[in-house]
């Protein structure tokens, strides 16, 4: 009809910045809003690496420098943006990259900066079973972050997704390759754990999602979980059944995987860290009633075409 432009062409006046644009699942976010016709601004410490990322698109998004540790630099980013999405994330601790510096103190720097900047939304990656009284210092420095955020910029979204799969993952891939090497799987504990494993491409869209203005439900907090729970031990013999193999599991205790991983990470890339035996300590799966994927009308897919994925990538 004359006069009405195409949800796109209105999106392209749409600036969203999201800073984490090159990580896992931040440059997954960067594609989706590409996709809807968005102007996507990707905020990096190193700039330099958002071409490489993102070289494959039709549409490439602006690399724009800034460090989230550095609230001086990140005014030039947030200009003229509506929306920013917060998909920064720290594993392992270094020097003044704390998990309290980075998940609390810089993610509040940004929500404040960008309420300042009158940005109209604010998307702030956790994670579920986020808890500021919690013994772990990363996921206290997660559910701290989440209330400082939602004060310093009220109505922002807090996404908190299960474990993210992908083909480029830590996690699955990991227990893809070790299935196939190992004689014998170590558990963490007895393996009775439970998981909710979602696929990271599900998540950018829902993030695309919330951003294009399709929460109907007027939700701020979304817990974003996969179409199937497992224990720990039923994940590792689902993922051994889809590749056609057989699996010998063997109970390892907590205490043994906390010194192993307080060892590796003295490694320049540590193959496993404190925090994550932590959150294997803990049952990983979205809340009963929290609003979720179907909310945003996504059907979310299960680990049997992630690890085809994996498989042709490998």
């Amino acid at each position: 009809m004359a006069g009405q432009m195409d949800p796109d062409d209105l999106n392209t006046k749409r600036i969203v910045t999201v800073f984490g644009g090159t990580g896992f699942l931040g440059r997954r976010i960067v594609k989706r809003l590409l996709e809807r016709g968005f102007t996507v601004r990707a905020a990096s410490r190193h700039p330099a690496r958002v071409g490489p990322v993102f070289s494959s698109t039709a549409r490439m998004p602006e690399a724009v420098e800034a460090d989230i540790l550095d609230a001086s630099s990140i005014g030039s980013a947030i200009a003229g943006s509506q929306a920013i999405v917060n998909a920064v994330s720290l594993y392992v601790e270094h020097g003044v990259q704390t998990f309290e510096r980075v998940h609390v103190e810089a993610a509040v720097d940004l929500a404040a900066a960008s309420r300042a900047g009158k940005v109209d939304q604010f998307v702030q990656i956790s994670g579920i079973g986020s808890d500021p009284q919690s013994d772990s210092n990363y996921v206290r420095a997660r559910g701290q972050g989440e209330i400082a955020v939602a004060s310093a910029f009220p109505g922002a979204f807090i996404v908190r997704p299960a474990v993210m799969t992908g083909p480029d993952d830590v996690f699955l891939t990991t227990i893809v390759r070790l299935i196939r090497l190992l004689p014998v799987y170590p558990l963490f504990g007895d393996g009775g754990t439970r998981l909710q494993p979602v696929y990271v491409a599900d998540v950018a869209e829902a993030v695309s999602r919330l951003i294009d203005g399709r929460n109907h439900k007027g939700s701020s907090i979304f817990e974003f979980g996969g179409p199937r729970i497992y224990t720990y031990t039923e994940l590792l013999r689902e993922v051994a059944r889809q590749l056609d193999t057989h699996i010998r599991l063997m109970p390892v205790p907590f205490a043994a995987w906390d010194a192993l991983a307080g060892l590796a990470e003295l490694l320049p890339a540590a193959p496993i860290t404190r925090n994550q035996v932590d959150l294997m300590r803990h049952d990983n799966v979205a809340a009963i009633g929290a609003p979720g994927l179907k909310e945003l009308d996504i059907e979310p897919r299960d680990i049997d075409e992630v690890i085809r994925l994996i498989e042709r990538r490998a």
